[in-house]
């Protein structure tokens, strides 16, 4: 298992980031999955997703100044991320941390891998979210 993370100051609110950052508007802002589907359930809310010949589906729980999910169904044993947000100067530090296992040998290879993957993904979604509230 690898732990990555990734933050950015974003020249929004804290309450700005609070109505953009939906499920599924994040899931879109990390890139590599287009959202199919989105319901909401008495957990949270379930987005479905696919992209590069793969379905994913993430459960998320919204979190005070924040949110997090994880992968329910995917490629990956496992996919968590945090998504948190407070204010600072004139605008808000975003910051985004996962915990990715693949489940495949040699771990300690496909683990990085999937690490660096991952905070690309993670880097994407905060240049996605600055480009849109900026």
């Amino acid at each position: 298992m690898a732990e990555v993370s990734a933050s950015r100051f974003v020249h929004a609110t804290p309450a700005e980031l609070e109505a953009f950052l939906t499920p599924a508007t994040l899931v879109e802002c990390e890139g590599s999955f287009a959202v199919r589907e989105t319901r909401e359930t008495s957990e949270g809310v379930v987005v479905l997703a696919d992209g590069g010949g793969m379905e994913i589906e993430f459960a998320f729980e919204p979190r005070e100044k924040g949110l997090r999910y994880e992968q329910r169904r995917g490629p990956l044993e496992r996919l968590a991320t945090t998504l948190s947000y407070q204010a600072e100067n004139e605008g808000a530090r975003v910051e985004l941390r996962s915990t990715v296992a693949t489940g495949t040998p040699p771990r300690a290879i496909t683990d990085r891998l999937a690490a660096w993957k991952r905070r690309g993904e993670l880097r994407r979604a905060l240049s996605s979210v600055a480009a849109e509230l900026e």
